[in-house]
């Protein structure tokens, strides 16, 4: 079982590469983006190198990214600076969220939850986001699932994914992989609403608020 400082140091470790393969936002994030009102803060939780707080950016008065990767944010800081949008960035655990009740209108939650190590730490990550986002707010949770061609098993499972360095070195990433079905019991455990779910390209989404 890796631990979250473990996962921490792995992205540390492979930011720079992994940033790079990161250039362009998913077309799920970009839809939910584009329907979403004009809101006065944006978070992109797990926010790695930032590709989808800038769509936050074109929708929002100021965005958020928090991702618990110092070397991610670096990355963040150098694509912000570089395409020429704010985003306030923070170290910190998707779990336990540095931020005040209330704070957030609209959130994009993507690809982050999977790597939390535990159930309760994913389920607490859950609930954080609900505590963060104003009454009305709306966010788009995503993960990996068994849906994924690349996954044979049905039912929920703990994983390493290997990520390849240039040079051929190789590290393992943890993975929770949730079954659909999984998932959404997580969410609906979790003090979020359900409004959408959907499967796409082996990921579930799922657009929440505040229940």
């Amino acid at each position: 079982m890796s631990d979250r400082a473990e996962v921490r140091a792995t992205y540390d470790r492979i930011a720079d590469h992994f940033a790079s393969t990161r250039e362009y936002a998913w077309p799920e994030v970009e839809a939910f983006v584009e329907d979403a009102p004009s809101s006065s803060v944006g978070l992109d939780l797990g926010c790695g190198n930032c590709r989808h707080a800038e769509l936050l950016a074109d929708r929002t008065d100021r965005v958020i990214g928090l991702d618990a990767s110092g070397g991610l944010l670096e990355t963040a800081r150098t694509r912000a600076a570089e395409r020429g949008f704010d985003v306030d960035l923070l170290q910190g655990d998707a779990a336990r969220l540095p931020l005040r009740d209330d704070a957030i209108d609209l959130a994009v939650y993507v690809a982050t939850i999977q790597h939390l190590p535990t159930e309760t730490s994913r389920r607490n990550s859950l609930d954080e986001l609900t505590r963060v986002l104003a009454p009305g707010a709306r966010a788009l949770v995503s993960t990996w699932s068994t849906a994924h061609d690349k996954f044979d098993e049905t039912e929920s499972f703990d994983t390493t994914v290997e990520w390849t360095l240039p040079g051929g070195e190789t590290v393992d990433r943890f993975y929770h992989i949730y079954s659909p079905a999984g998932f959404e019991a997580t969410l609906k455990a979790s003090d979020l609403e359900i409004l959408e779910f959907e499967l796409s390209s082996g990921n579930c989404y799922a657009t929440v608020g505040p229940s």
